[in-house]
């Protein structure tokens, strides 16, 4: 029987509870809020818990004139992506439904639809008066007999992915509705690959990510280039239809869609902006400085800075390196920054058409840990060493579509790992950088080319604060032409991971702390930082709100087991109702930790099938 995902309080309500005084007036709509704070929801005990998403938080609003607002959140469904919502060529489709560059549907090795249980990104936008919502689908999970999409022999490991646009109405009490849901079509920027987090621009666009893990590959690598190779044969093969040939530097870039008032779409992708793993790019409030997220082992920190406020196809690339202070707590650090280039979407675009990685660098490997001479030794991306050399006048692509191993040849930091979700509290001035797991290169290794971060291992991971500020110059002394240039980087108490020893259940962290950060929103109204969990250490992943002013943390949504808390967007006022975007995708993907009992009982109440695109309402416009 399918679970739907269900509240544990009543449906949304907007009456204020909190006086004690039935003649207290409700505050009016220019009600200036002074602060927010939630009530806790506690971890699930029951198997019933376990196998449901739920909330029991209530949100305390209290406004400058004295008068507080209590009111319960809930969680609330738009849609599943198996839910047939979707109008595509006049009929109704899965909303997770995977389509080739001509727009036909994929079909798995039994022949049905290809349907993605792994919703991401969400952008709840108000494009003239009218709501829409961008979706992410991130990858392929479960085939339509039960199996692992990706580890099925004979199969493809990853598969080409979709976006959504969903028109979204709006009730007098809050509640949003998707009365139509459509894929957008990406067939102009040659298809999508991997869409992780996203965010939103401040000219109100969206801006998506390409996880392009599969596709950054070591030549000297033989396991790193199958992988390559294999998500290659899988665009070529599945979105082309063997009609073209897919190449990797098309791939691992930050798309910008644009949405009109009558539904219809636009997409670019910003080579200028580089080429990673990126989980997502956040712009500051300038709308010119953005910081990228590179998820996987050996990445780098990138900075982006256009020449002008709106337009992401021109600018200036930098990325960080790390000189440490400390490796208590997390590790603090001063940042530097190196100057990649300068480029256009139009100068780099033609580059991934026609370069290679060949084209590019010379590429030997090393010989008892050396390079010959006129080699560099990195590490970036991958843990296997390289000896590159660029070849000349390659330094413009190499910053473009190679930008790790770029990064790595001028001294800069590749040694970042499981670098998520990045957001920005504009008015102290403060990024805030997801790591969900302290490890690998980010411990200290004498083996390491350059060994940077030194840092005792946090399987748990951390959210990273930085400070942000303005006259800085590059490592060659040169004005950074950004107020918002990051210059530290530490952890505060509440926002480390715990990893403990299995408790009773399988947990390996502690479930009163973030296990695994991931997905970051911060909401200047509530100075409340938002972080939902991609973690194998917690049994049911939590959404938690930390107040930065009185830090306090607090956790507000517990996910059905196994899920992983995605498409984390604040909304503080849509036509005064403000909304917590949530989804949650691979339901019952166990971690290997869960106890033997508890899985036996969990398996049957759950349905991988089911992954829902939703929202936390009850809270007023802020």
């Amino acid at each position: 029987m399918k679970l739907l995902t269900v509240a544990v309080l009543s449906a949304l309500g907007l009456t204020a509870c909190g006086n004690d005084d039935n003649d207290t007036p409700t505050p009016s709509s220019t009600s200036v809020v002074k602060s927010v704070e939630f009530t806790g929801t506690a971890a699930p005990t029951t198997d019933e818990e376990f196998a449901t998403t739920y909330t029991t938080s209530v949100a305390k609003v209290t406004y400058e004139d004295g008068q507080v607002k209590e009111t319960p959140l809930s969680y609330n469904v738009l849609f599943s992506v198996s839910d047939k919502v979707a109008e595509v060529n006049g009929s109704l489709s899965p909303a997770g439904q995977l389509y080739n560059y001509k727009m036909e549907p994929l079909l798995d090795p039994m022949g049905n639809p290809v349907v993605a249980e792994t919703p991401d990104a969400n952008s709840l936008l108000n494009i003239d008066g009218k709501p829409f919502l961008v979706t992410h689908y991130e990858y392929d999970w479960i085939l339509s007999d039960g199996s692992v999409a990706y580890t099925t022999p004979g199969w493809y490991t990853r598969m080409p992915m979709s976006m959504t646009l969903s028109e979204i109405t709006q009730a007098s009490d809050g509640k949003l509705t998707a009365t139509k849901v459509r894929p957008i079509d990406f067939s102009g920027v040659n298809g999508l690959w991997i869409p992780c987090a996203g965010s939103q621009t401040p000219w109100n666009t969206h801006l998506g990510s390409e996880e392009d893990y599969d596709l950054i590959y070591n030549p000297l690598d033989s396991a790193d280039y199958e992988t390559t190779a294999a998500g290659l044969k899988a665009l070529t093969d599945l979105y082309f239809g063997g009609t073209q040939q897919a190449t990797p530097y098309h791939y691992g870039i930050i798309p910008e869609v644009t949405i009109k008032s009558d539904g219809t779409t636009s997409v670019v992708k910003h080579h200028a902006m580089g080429r990673g793993t990126w989980e997502l790019s956040r712009l500051m409030p300038d709308g010119r400085t953005a910081y990228m997220g590179d998820d996987g082992a050996y990445g780098l920190m990138a900075m982006f800075v256009a020449d002008q406020y709106g337009d992401l196809s021109t600018g200036t690339l930098y990325s960080a390196k790390w000189h440490q202070v400390s490796d208590q707590d997390g590790g603090r650090a001063t940042l530097t920054w190196n100057r990649l280039g300068h480029a256009t979407d139009a100068e780099i675009d033609p580059m991934a058409d026609s370069l290679t990685f060949a084209d590019i660098f010379d590429a030997v490997e090393p010989v008892d840990g050396q390079c010959a001479a006129g080699y560099t030794r990195v590490r970036a991306g991958s843990s296997a060493d390289e000896c590159l050399s660029l070849k000349p006048g390659m330094e413009k692509a190499a910053a473009f579509l190679e930008t790790r191993r770029y990064t790595a040849l001028l001294g800069g930091t590749t040694e970042f790992t499981k670098m998520e979700g990045v957001t920005v509290n504009a008015k102290d001035k403060k990024l805030y950088m997801a790591m969900s797991s302290v490890r690998d290169s980010m411990t200290s290794d004498s083996t390491e080319p350059v060994d940077d971060i030194r840092l005792p291992k946090n399987s748990a991971g951390a959210t990273y604060t930085l400070t942000l500020e303005s006259g800085v110059k590059d490592s060659a002394g040169n004005a950074i032409d950004s107020e918002w240039v990051a210059t530290t980087m530490y952890v505060e108490p509440a926002l480390l991971g715990k990893p403990i020893a299995t408790d009773e259940v399988g947990n390996t962290a502690d479930i009163d702390s973030i296990a695994n950060t991931d997905n970051l929103f911060f909401s200047e109204k509530m100075r409340t930082l938002f972080i939902g969990e991609d973690s194998g250490m917690h049994i049911s992943n939590f959404l938690w709100a930390y107040n930065v002013d009185t830090q306090k943390l607090t956790r507000i949504l517990s996910l059905t087991a196994g899920a992983e808390s995605t498409g984390l967007q604040v909304v503080d006022n849509l036509n005064g109702h403000a909304y917590v975007m949530s989804n949650a995708q691979h339901y019952g993907d166990f971690p290997s930790s869960i106890n033997a009992d508890l899985k036996t009982r969990l398996t049957p109440m759950i349905d991988k099938f089911y992954a829902p695109v939703g929202y936390i309402g009850g809270l007023p416009g802020l």
